[in-house]
């Protein structure tokens, strides 16, 4: 291939040409109204008009996709992440144009895009799996029966999808019927699919996930894990590798688990197997994602691997370089997703312009952004703005240049995740590595953002309680009010 086309926009898209770059790769820019004047539009070779800013006119066309590659001679397409890169539909229709998709096959995409199926294909291996039913379910009454018999608490999962939606914790009989109606509407009116399937609650779980790579000549290498227990609303905002806790033999074992499941369906390129740890450092399939992660740079850090380039090299049809043996974890590395929300106002989209825009430098810093200052964030796509990942020789430096990096980011115009990275990096139970899935509900209060001290923020939470049911608003009990009268008045 001498020339791709990147499928997708921001921050994925310049990361991916920057490495076609290196490696003499001519690349081409797609993009929509609302990305006339982006980066990515202005860094690659050539650039193709697809269509109004909502995606579902324009980079979710995709024949509008094919069409850009036959205007511009572009031999491969590299669907980044979100989007298109999980479709196997649109997976077929570039093979079927001749075209080389940089990424595995639909068929693996199919049967990894639907847990059951997933499940199935892995299950060949004798990979552990969470306790529960290994078919769709429809019936109610069926399903609550099965409930009783895997045991509650119960999840409720939709078969089709990912992301929190369709899912449904039950801790009780009595709510089951109530919960998996809910969770049947929101899986059909985000996937187009009500299948829905039952498995255990694993209450305080870890979410470790190994990368893989695999070749057309039948070789399978893992890259070791990363923990991507920090999430808000079931969707990751905090990624680190390697994982603060597992041992070398649950590493070795899970990343055993991740090429047999990979190799249950033949695959080929970079993917995720995404595992559930429980309290007892126990591990089970969860799903098996077909494409780059976001996160994979912490990967790329720790194991000096470039995960694109090699992305590029399997689809040409090069075997991988090197062997399992051949790897080895150098350093931690530490990822914070930056996005245009409000962590006060539950993690909501903040969109607006960037006033001003300085991102951070100096030893182990890496940003990954699409961005520049005066931009606007659109509001039609997903508001992360960059990739912040710091690296150091062991966990707590890396940390240490999280803080020292986060401090630096300078953004104005809009509000942004960078406190509540912050937060995190300071908090004992992430800085201990005893933490899981629900971190956010158990540590973060938005006065959090406001105080900079946790203490200082639970106690100026229950004071405001107090203040307003006791005095009916006649003293200041504004954040800012609150937390100097506890500062002024040490007396819990």
């Amino acid at each position: 291939m001498q020339k791709i086309l990147i499928a997708n926009r921001g921050e994925i898209a310049l990361r991916v040409m920057r490495s076609a770059r290196e490696m003499g790769i001519k690349t081409v820019a797609v993009y929509s109204a609302a990305d006339r004047d982006a980066l990515h539009v202005r860094y690659a070779d050539e650039a193709v008009y697809i269509g109004e800013a909502p995606s579902n006119q324009s980079y979710l066309v995709g024949q509008k996709i094919i069409d850009a590659c036959r205007q511009t001679c572009a031999e491969g397409i590299h669907p980044g992440y979100g989007f298109l890169s999980e479709n196997a539909a649109f997976a077929r229709q570039v093979r079927e144009a001749g075209l080389t998709l940089i990424g595995p096959s639909p068929e693996a995409m199919e049967i990894m895009g639907n847990k059951l199926s997933a499940k199935a294909a892995a299950m060949k291996y004798n990979i552990p799996m969470v306790p529960g039913t290994e078919e769709a379910i429809t019936d109610v009454n069926e399903a609550k029966k099965r409930a009783v018999e895997v045991g509650f608490p119960i999840l409720i999962k939709a078969a089709a999808g990912g992301g929190g939606k369709g899912m449904r914790i039950v801790d009780i009989v009595a709510d089951f019927e109530e919960q998996m109606q809910l969770a049947v509407s929101e899986a059909t009116s985000a996937f187009g699919d009500g299948s829905v399937f039952i498995e255990r609650y694993v209450s305080s779980p870890k979410h470790i996930e190994i990368q893989v790579l695999g070749d057309t000549h039948g070789n399978i290498v893992h890259l070791f894990e990363r923990d991507c227990s920090v999430q808000r609303r079931h969707q990751k905002v905090i990624e680190e590798a390697p994982s603060a806790i597992l041992t070398p033999e649950i590493r070795k074992a899970m990343g055993k688990c991740a090429v047999d499941v990979a190799r249950s369906v033949n695959y080929t390129g970079a993917g995720t197997v995404e595992f559930i740890m429980d309290d007892k450092l126990n591990f089970y399939f969860l799903e098996m994602n077909t494409r780059l992660q976001v996160e994979h740079p912490v990967t790329e850090l720790i194991t000096g691997i470039d995960l694109v380039k090699e992305q590029i090299k399997i689809a040409r049809g090069e075997a991988i370089s090197f062997k399992q043996d051949d790897l080895e974890i150098i350093g931690h590395a530490v990822e914070l997703r930056v996005y245009a929300e409000d962590p006060a106002n539950n993690f909501l989209p903040d969109i607006g312009t960037l006033q001003s825009y300085i991102t951070p430098k100096g030893p182990g810093i890496r940003v990954d952004d699409g961005f520049e200052q005066g931009m606007e964030i659109p509001i039609y796509y997903d508001p992360m703005i960059a990739k912040l990942i710091a690296y150091g020789k062991d966990r707590a430096e890396a940390i240490e240049r999280m803080v020292r990096a986060i401090n630096e980011y300078q953004i104005t115009g809009i509000t942004t995740t960078l406190g509540f990275g912050k937060f995190v990096m300071q908090h004992k139970a992430f800085t201990s590595g005893n933490f899981d899935t629900h971190f956010v509900k158990k540590y973060f209060t938005p006065e959090v953002l406001h105080t900079g001290n946790e203490d200082e923020a639970l106690i100026a939470a229950l004071v405001m309680e107090r203040l307003l049911s006791a005095t009916k608003n006649t003293v200041d009990v504004s954040v800012d009010g609150v937390s100097n009268w506890v500062k002024n008045r040490r007396v819990f």
